[in-house]
């Protein structure tokens, strides 16, 4: 089988290209980073240099494959986060329509099913609909919960403030460690039996956010580490301060207020799946490597 994976060698784009790979499949990987080129080639994969924003490109690079894997890049410095990924999830569809791909794979996120009022994971909710209008098509958008690797970007918290937290506290939130999301999208693209069309969610783990702070901080030998839910507007400015676009902030903080009303995960508990293996128990062994690593 021939597949197009998009993500060049990203947290689940590279384990999923090594999982085909050793299958014995045909890869390309696509990556708007030519220097990124040797590394994905010494996998054995083909490495193909273009941007996902670029419909004519995909339409191209997708021509003859069996497959595809989509995911949107983070773009964290995006003026228009809206914008970025709109652009992306059309050129996507459009490509798939140009090419005759006849199976996809879609990374999507938990609450991806609010078409507003979910700040981020809403302008999934774009992408999939547009995607879901191709007719022959075979898709599965996975939703995974929110990735453990979010958690780094708290190491400074801890090591300066001494607390972990988000606008959102007291709420039970589904996790998922990246490689848990590249083993279901292995599945899921090697399924042939199964045509159709399906939403699958992927969670490692679901924890309270106390119960978060409690496993770091015995990770970091901080074993009383709290976790505090920051006011709306203080969220917003740290992650002006931290160096995000306003525009990224408000999506961030509004998904932020949708886990705490709990319509982020009302789909989820309605649909929930087998938990994938990862625990974050495992995943704080990551974690404790890092936050010694850090200044």
């Amino acid at each position: 089988m021939k597949y197009i994976i998009t993500g060049s060698t990203g947290n689940i784009s590279k384990p999923l290209t090594a999982m085909l790979l050793k299958a014995g499949h045909q890869v390309s990987v696509i990556t708007s980073n030519i220097e990124k080129e040797k590394e994905i080639e010494a996998t054995g994969a083909k490495a193909l240099i273009g941007s996902v924003e670029d419909a004519a490109f995909l339409t191209t690079a997708f021509q003859g494959a069996d497959a595809v894997y989509t995911m949107i890049p983070p773009k964290m410095d995006a003026p228009d986060w809206k914008d970025f990924i709109y652009r992306v999830g059309d050129s996507y569809t459009t490509a798939i329509k140009s090419s005759g791909i006849k199976k996809a794979v879609n990374l999507s996120s938990i609450g991806a099913h609010l078409a507003t009022g979910g700040g981020l994971t809403s302008l999934y909710y774009h992408v999939e609909q547009e995607l879901n209008k191709l007719e022959n098509l075979n898709l599965v958008h996975l939703r995974p919960g929110s990735f453990y690797y979010n958690f780094f970007g708290n190491i400074g918290m801890i090591k300066h403030m001494g607390i972990i937290g988000n606008n959102y506290a007291d709420r039970v939130v589904p996790l998922t460690h990246p490689k848990d999301i590249a083993a279901a999208a292995f599945e899921e693209l090697t399924d042939l039996q199964s045509p159709g069309r399906k939403v699958r969610y992927v969670v490692s783990d679901e924890l309270s956010t106390d119960e978060i702070a409690r496993v770091l901080g015995e990770a970091i030998g901080k074993p009383g580490l709290p976790w505090v839910k920051f006011k709306d507007e203080d969220a917003l400015n740290g992650m002006i301060q931290a160096g995000l676009t306003p525009d990224v902030a408000k999506k961030l903080v509004e998904m932020g207020q949708a886990v705490q009303s709990g319509e982020s995960v009302a789909d989820y508990i309605l649909h929930k799946p087998v938990f994938s293996p990862t625990r974050l128990e495992e995943f704080a062994k990551e974690f404790a490597i890092a936050y010694e690593k850090a200044k």
